[in-house]
């Protein structure tokens, strides 16, 4: 289902305004790929590369082509483990957050 421009408008809002909102969205994002939902992960991650950085400027961080980016994190995705990493390494740090595994019994 796509997304409409209020919707993306109100993320993009939110998130500039609410740090702890732009945390839990990455958050989510990489929760959601660790468990095996990828897909849904990657449309948490895109929402929040556009309410945040943007695809160009995480382009400059990267040193991976927007238009790679925007097809990695689309509906049929398939980020290498090296881009993925690199991306999360820099929008982690871009928050200010860190975040790590604890084994869950």
């Amino acid at each position: 289902m796509a997304l409409t421009r209020d919707f993306r408008e109100t993320i993009r809002d939110r998130a500039q305004q609410e740090p702890a909102f732009r945390k839990a969205l990455l958050r989510e994002a990489i929760e959601l790929m660790l468990s095996g939902d990828e897909k849904t992960g990657r449309a948490i991650l895109r929402n929040y590369i556009n309410a945040t950085v943007g695809f160009p400027q995480l382009e400059q961080a990267t040193a991976i082509p927007a238009t790679s980016l925007m097809r990695m994190f689309g509906p049929n995705g398939n980020p290498s483990a090296k881009n993925l990493f690199r991306v999360l390494a820099h929008l982690q740090s871009q928050e200010g957050v860190s975040f790590g595994l604890r084994p869950q019994r």
